[in-house]
């Protein structure tokens, strides 16, 4: 595992120190191949990225209709933790970002037997002034689009609670830890 407390530490310094979240629950099948296709990374990083009151979303072709969650990714080996977030920002969204605050570090444990998959994500609020929002990789990501936060907390979080799968009980966790974090600033 590549994101280390040696890595996390200057950017708690840098963009202040996050709200915890742990979760736990049970993953299907499908899930657990998807948490474990790249066994040496166990970890993401989602972004809130802000252009004014506009919140950037993404579809992955994978996703339940009417499924969209703010972007996120994996920082690669050796890549610097920032440039790896700028990277994955611009491939799933087309939008040059900026960090501004590391709103939560969570810990979950995705329960399948016979092995648990222990797994870390790392929520950033990022801005942004660019308008034109068009995802880059057309194979990991559908479509981008602008929503809003009440949106994400609102008819977006009942559809993913709706999909009932565990990833997205995850995804409405995070989603939730992020906008009470948001809403201390």
């Amino acid at each position: 595992m590549h994101v280390t407390e040696a890595v996390l530490e200057p950017l708690r310094e840098r963009y202040g120190e996050p709200a915890l979240l742990e979760w736990e629950g049970e993953i299907s099948e499908r899930e657990h191949a998807l948490a474990t296709y790249n066994p040496k990374r166990m970890h993401d990083v989602t972004l809130f990225i802000l252009n004014g009151e506009r919140l950037a979303l993404i579809r992955k072709p994978q996703f339940e209709p009417g499924v969209w969650r703010p972007p996120g990714g994996g920082v690669k080996a050796g890549e610097d933790f920032v440039e790896g977030v700028r990277r994955e920002a611009l491939e799933e969204t087309g939008l040059n970002v900026g960090l501004q605050r590391y709103l939560v570090a969570a810990e979950a444990r995705f329960h399948y037997e016979p092995h648990d998959v222990p797994w870390r994500t790392h929520v950033f609020l990022a801005t942004t002034s660019d308008e034109e929002i068009e995802p880059r990789d057309h194979e990991e990501i559908a479509a981008a689009r602008w929503g809003t936060l009440v949106e994400l907390a609102g008819p977006l979080r009942e559809r993913l609670l709706e999909a009932d799968r565990a990833f997205w009980r995850y995804r409405v966790a995070l989603h939730d830890a992020a906008l009470a974090a948001l809403d201390k600033r």
